[in-house]
């Protein structure tokens, strides 16, 4: 279930330090439901025939497109105080264009160090900083490795410019979100934060990104059609309202992207691994005999 806070809003707070944490607020058979969908999702990399993580970087396995889970990721991602906080804290066209999570691994490397999260392109808008707010969800219990804020750092500048930021006597202002499983923390992505160190245990977290569709993105995100439309399950929207829709940018193109294509990464390695299993595939497809005869040869 989630808790009870019906269409309380965090606004308020939001505007003064930037960061709400709020404990408990996914809790019993929603939460092991979520708890269950991820961690089946981060069993194996995405390859071929089977769906699964995304892997960009050492300490952290990507799942994208949490929607797709479980009813429960679509229920948090329209929660009433939630969506109420988004309105009136970003604007009333906000939509949520962004839903993933990720397994961070232990480590005592800071590798995701103090930074304001750049989204917005900011050669064509220079006459305010855009609000952006993000929803995280602790899937697992955090005693290490918390998300780490400082409170008031919000609206103050381009983000890009608190990249390594050195917080000398501001650092008495840090919030570290420690918690339980179910911990609902609510930042204004503008502000100074960081994944903390070190991380002494795994970490399951979500990430749930509301801005407003209108707002011009950054060249880097558009070539990797980062805040594509959502993916969606259809089982799993029954019962939204108009408002619910909106949200979730049904029937929005403003960002689609007709015949989109990643860029290709690690393109070498990938004919090796596409040669290793076509030549698997080739073998498999030879007559019995032939595999009986051939087996003491592919024996190690």
């Amino acid at each position: 279930m989630i808790a009870d806070v019906g269409e309380t809003s965090y606004a308020a707070e939001l505007s003064r330090d930037g960061i709400v944490v709020v404990p408990g607020f996914m809790c019993g058979e929603a939460l092991a439901h979520m708890q269950a969908a991820f961690s089946g999702a981060l069993e194996r990399p995405r390859w071929n025939t089977y769906d699964g993580y995304r892997k960009t970087e050492l300490y952290r396995h990507m799942v994208e497109d949490v929607l797709v889970l479980d009813q429960s990721f679509v229920d948090l991602a329209v929660h009433p105080a939630i969506a109420r906080t988004a309105r009136e804290y970003v604007g009333a066209g906000v939509q949520l264009r962004e839903a993933k999570g990720w397994l961070s691994k232990p480590t005592r490397r800071d590798f995701h160090g103090w930074h304001g999260d750049a989204w917005y392109d900011q050669s064509c808008v220079t006459d305010r900083i855009p609000r952006e707010m993000k929803a995280a969800l602790y899937l697992t219990d955090v005693r290490s490795g918390a998300f780490e804020y400082l409170r008031g750092t919000h609206g103050r500048q381009a983000p890009r410019g608190y990249r390594n930021a050195d917080l000398g006597a501001q650092a008495k202002d840090v919030m570290r979100a420690l918690g339980p499983a179910g911990t609902l923390i609510l930042f204004d992505t503008s502000g100074i934060h960081r994944q903390g160190v070190p991380m002494l245990e795994p970490r399951h977290a979500i990430f749930y990104n509301y801005h407003e569709p209108d707002v011009p993105l950054q060249r880097e995100d558009v070539l990797a059609y980062r805040y594509h439309p959502l993916l969606l399950n259809a089982a799993f929207l029954g019962d939204l309202d108009e408002e619910q829709r909106r949200l979730l940018g049904f029937g929005d193109k403003t960002h689609l992207q007709r015949d989109w294509r990643r860029p290709v990464q690690h393109a070498a390695f990938q004919r090796v691994m596409r040669f290793a299993f076509d030549s698997k595939l080739w073998i498999s497809d030879l007559p019995r005999n032939v595999k009986d005869r051939m087996r003491p040869l592919l024996r190690p």
